[in-house]
């Protein structure tokens, strides 16, 4: 065949092609489609045409930077007292300060609700790290925000801080939201001039703290939710049972170990090692003992939440507990985080009055120094939890339908 030829039936082929696609309706024609499905009308089409007619108003074309985020009005609320020039960056600071306290009372509110349930699926799961997460780091941002403050002098402080009155910020409302939130018991606080911390409030922020202290905490919800951890039933894998045997071992080579060493002095420390292990697990196995511990405010879990933490970290890299264990991580990062701010907090007090009351008539330093104890940390347990760990050959292995059911299924703790 010759080039002009096959030219020729090439042109053929692509006229018949084109009388062909004529009788074939365009797939453009959307029209034609929603006639043949008998397809009429558009259950949407009122509430697009409310759209459309709300987007017509000029709104979204007025809508710009500064008016949608309030510029004017945010960058106009500075008011200093004085005439230094620093007390400018003291307010911005401040104000800072209270916005990121905001959005992590938002975040933590969230997380609260979805954790306020009684089962936690694995969407809901993921949404939760995924905020905690936000909260880490808006707290390592709040962590070195207070080296910007450190670039003002005492001196500097000195010149505007008769200003401030009785001023205090104790009196940072969200903050103690925060605490309250969080888990802080009314207890645990060091009184604040002698008196009831709320009474450093008005009387409409006391309401507010008060009804805080009476919501279901994010330590309480952590607790319900660990006591549910699968594998604690007793008809079931019933993990603590296994975990005390596992310990039982562990403690019997240690005395093994000690009566074969022949050399009396590392004889006596493996004994004495032996016993305190001993005094340490009896401390988490026995109901009362740790219940005994709770009394007394050194642990805040319950029983049944403490075997829970324990058995996430001890399978974190079974599939089903992968998240919980990241949950878990997160927490004690919020608490580090939150200790390292208020210390930094401390230190920059110290550096700027040294151990002067304060403005709001606290003992400044001395008070703010106690905020960072024990007393106030929510999550050591968690912390503590290292405190309970055993070798890894030690470790209870999973039953065939307790590995089945740590990679199946559609909750995390049901």
């Amino acid at each position: 065949m010759s080039q002009i030829e096959d030219n020729s039936q090439t042109g053929q082929i692509a006229k018949d092609s084109h009388q062909n696609e004529s009788n074939v309706p365009k797939i453009s024609n959307m029209q034609a489609i929603l006639d043949k499905l008998q397809y009429t009308e558009n259950p949407d089409s009122q509430s697009a045409k409310k759209d459309q007619s709300s987007k017509s108003n000029g709104d979204k074309n007025s809508l710009t930077y500064s008016n949608y985020l309030k510029v004017d009005q945010l960058i106009g609320i500075q008011y200093p007292l004085s005439p230094n020039h620093e007390e400018h960056l003291f307010i911005v600071v401040h104000q800072v300060y209270e916005l990121w306290f905001k959005q992590i009372l938002y975040e933590l509110d969230s997380v609260c609700v979805l954790l306020n349930t009684e089962y936690v699926n694995e969407n809901n799961m993921l949404v939760i790290i995924t905020r905690m997460y936000r909260i880490v780091r808006i707290l390592k941002l709040m962590v070195d925000q207070v080296m910007v403050l450190e670039t003002m002098s005492p001196l500097d402080f000195r010149d505007f801080r008769d200003y401030l009155g009785n001023s205090s910020g104790f009196q940072s409302l969200q903050f103690r939201l925060l605490e309250n939130k969080l888990g802080i018991k009314k207890d645990d606080r060091i009184q604040y001039g002698g008196t009831d911390y709320k009474l450093a409030f008005e009387e409409e922020y006391q309401n507010m703290l008060a009804k805080s202290e009476n919501t279901p905490t994010l330590l309480q919800l952590l607790d319900h939710w660990l006591s549910r951890t699968p594998g604690l039933e007793e008809n079931g894998f019933n993990f603590w049972r296994r975990f005390a045997f596992a310990i039982s071992d562990f403690l019997t080579n240690l005395e093994v170990q000690a009566e074969q060493e022949p050399d009396e002095k590392i004889r006596e420390d493996l004994i004495k090692e032996r016993e305190k292990l001993f005094e340490t697990f009896e401390s988490i196995l026995v109901r009362e003992k740790h219940d005994e511990l709770r009394k007394k405010g050194i642990r805040r879990l319950s029983y049944k939440a403490m075997q829970g933490a324990l058995m996430i970290s001890f399978y974190s890299d079974v599939p089903r507990f992968s998240q919980p264990y990241q949950f878990l991580q997160l927490l004690m990062d919020l608490e580090s985080l939150l200790t390292k701010w208020r210390y930094n907090h401390v230190l920059l007090v110290q550096r700027m009055i040294g151990s002067k009351a304060g403005t709001g008539g606290s003992s400044g330093y001395q008070y703010l120094r106690s905020t960072v104890s024990d007393r106030y940390k929510v999550f050591n347990d968690l912390f503590n939890l290292s405190t309970f760990l055993i070798p890894r050959d030690y470790i209870p292995p999973l039953t065939e339908s307790m590995t089945k059911r740590l990679t199946i299924g559609s909750t995390l703790m049901s």
